[in-house]
């Protein structure tokens, strides 16, 4: 006979697996990143660190991306893994207004760790990594990178 409580374990465990698989962390306000703000759009996902020059040229590119209409998801994260105060006064520091993970994504999209900056990856709106470039970017070119992947270009 079935013990009455085994059917709730397998929701629980399901309940749980599906709350793991929402959680990209903070950002650097300290906000939720879920699943629900990521899924279905397209992500640039750009790795700089504060003694990066291109990256100090890149970011202002990268913010005009994030602000444009229809603009992919730009998420920034630190190659140097700074965290609290020293994270914010880097990001400062370079002017980024996109938003900052202070997470690193790079397991739960199997990236590798790139030994040149500034690095950016493009994630489709289903999770999979469809692109890495490495050196800087415009906002322009990221612009035709993703319409030419989604087939849009």
């Amino acid at each position: 006979m079935q013990s009455p409580r085994r059917p709730w374990l397998g929701l629980l465990a399901a309940l749980l697996l599906a709350g793991c698989a929402e959680d990209w962390g903070t950002d650097l306000d300290g906000q939720a990143v879920t699943a629900d703000q990521m899924d279905g759009r397209w992500k640039v996902i750009n790795y700089w660190a504060e003694w990066c020059a291109p990256c100090r040229k890149e970011v202002p590119e990268l913010n005009r991306l994030s602000a444009s209409a229809e603009a992919p998801l730009v998420l920034g994260v630190n190659f140097d893994g700074l965290q609290g105060g020293e994270l914010r006064e880097a990001a400062d520091a370079l002017g980024i207004r996109f938003r900052v993970l202070t997470e690193d994504p790079a397991e739960r999209l199997e990236l590798p760790r790139s030994p040149v900056l500034p690095v950016t990856y493009l994630v489709d709106g289903e999770g999979r990594v469809r692109e890495q470039l490495v050196g800087e970017q415009t906002a322009e070119g990221l612009r035709q990178r993703i319409a030419a992947l989604s087939g849009d270009g």
